[in-house]
């Protein structure tokens, strides 16, 4: 089984790109934090390629920018390529199937949405409600 889960915060903006037949691929950079620190370098970080197809690269790019945190599930792609110096060259990527965005939109306006008071949801009208015998319960 090849699948990859990771959270991280974009490196740079997401570059948008359209194939030959009109397909449309975007390309960004994710860095993921180390679960454990060095001791004497602090954090570490991987820098993953990541590749979207079709309206999910669209939506990429019009909703991630440079250090939004995003979740991509996907698989591992590795490819190759002779470089122009005839050598052998390898590339591995992170081909998306989903992409979710985890910035609140008004958090990626510039307004940090951590501080506000969540919203309660609306309380049921409980007298409206028949009560029930434990006994008719099926469990």
């Amino acid at each position: 089984m090849n699948k990859v889960i990771l959270i991280g915060n974009l490196v740079k903006d997401p570059e948008l790109a359209t194939t030959n037949s009109g397909v449309s691929v975007c390309r960004f950079s994710l860095a993921v934090q180390r679960r454990f620190a060095t001791a004497d370098n602090g954090p570490q970080a991987d820098f993953l390629n990541i590749v979207v197809w079709r309206g999910l690269a669209e939506n990429c790019h019009k909703f991630l920018k440079k250090g939004s945190k995003c979740c991509v599930t996907g698989r591992i792609q590795i490819s190759s390529y002779e470089a122009s110096d005839g050598t052998k060259r390898y590339t591995t990527d992170i081909v998306a199937d989903d992409v979710e965005f985890l910035n609140s939109k008004s958090s990626t306006d510039g307004v940090d949405m951590s501080s506000s008071k969540p919203t309660s949801a609306p309380k049921a009208d409980t007298a409206e409600l028949e009560p029930i015998d434990d006994d008719s319960l099926p469990f």
